[in-house]
């Protein structure tokens, strides 16, 4: 008897990403046998307006405004919940449509960070767009709520790129450090990797100590039935990366989050947010 794959966390907010949250959900679970879990979450500012708009008059009438303003807010609380649940009513329908079964949908009222460490236990991977649902005007811009969550997530974070294409060829960047070996391993045991075209990267010298680390990598994915190219590239590994994904092309790009020092996750950190700015392709982030 099989252990159940752990489930895919997918957030919805409605934006232009959603779409391709569910394209990529529906191709993991299509892979990896997944269940997946729709969330979407109503922050605090949404679910009220607690500001008192009433201003200096008399009592009177402030007391009627008041009334005016409760009412309202009631109002507007119900329909941002009747939003949220047809978002999740069409991300659910867009991934039955895709052959995807075991699917569950949750509405939740608060933080978004912490509302995904409420269900990321038994998650294997937390999905979510690059931008949400400001992209269009905010296109120079990561979403804060993207780096809340991979500063905070646990999991392997995946972020979907704008539009779904066919996954056959995937860059994996390693820095030699921790997380990049933990993004490798997580290669090696994921069921979604196999068959993928896999290359492993380092940008930088090709020092000793950088080969041995590229060939540990090769031979662990080698263990795993996962045939991987290696390669060492100059430059910096903003440019030289993405300019990699875009030449060969590739159609993932793997590679480890930030570090738990402060001093590294400023360092690992900024790298981290330029690839996911700069490249086209999704991005899976292995803390």
């Amino acid at each position: 008897m099989t252990d159940q794959p752990q489930k895919i966390v997918a957030l919805v907010d409605g934006s232009v990403y959603s779409a391709s949250v569910c394209d990529h959900a529906a191709w993991i679970a299509s892979r990896t046998g997944a269940p997946v879990e729709l969330l979407h979450v109503l922050g605090r500012d949404e679910a009220s307006d607690t500001h008192d708009h009433s201003g200096a008059i008399r009592l009177g009438a402030r007391t009627a405004l008041l009334k005016e303003l409760a009412e309202l807010d009631a109002q507007r609380a119900k329909l941002l919940g009747q939003r949220g649940r047809a978002i999740l009513e069409d991300a659910a329908a867009l991934l039955e449509k895709a052959g995807v079964t075991g699917i569950t949908t949750r509405l939740r009222h608060g933080d978004l960070v912490e509302a995904v460490a409420d269900v990321e236990a038994d998650a294997g991977v937390i999905l979510l767009g690059k931008r949400g649902e400001a992209a269009d005007f905010a296109r120079v811009h990561l979403g804060s709520n993207l780096e809340r969550i991979i500063r905070a997530s646990h999991k392997p974070v995946f972020v979907a790129s704008r539009a779904f294409r066919p996954i056959q060829k995937v860059l994996v960047a390693h820095d030699g450090g921790g997380s990049a070996r933990k993004a490798v391993d997580h290669i090696a045991r994921s069921p979604l990797f196999r068959g993928l075209a896999v290359q492993v990267v380092t940008v930088g010298q090709a020092t000793a100590e950088v080969t041995q680390a590229l060939s540990d990598a090769k031979a662990l994915l080698l263990s795993a039935g996962i045939a991987a190219d290696t390669a060492v590239l100059p430059g910096q590994p903003e440019t030289a990366l993405a300019g990699l994904v875009e030449q060969a092309p590739f159609d993932m790009l793997v590679m480890g989050a930030y570090g738990h020092s402060r001093i590294r996750s400023l360092i690992i950190g900024s790298t981290t947010t330029a690839m996911i700015r700069a490249c086209k392709v999704p991005v899976v982030l292995v803390r």
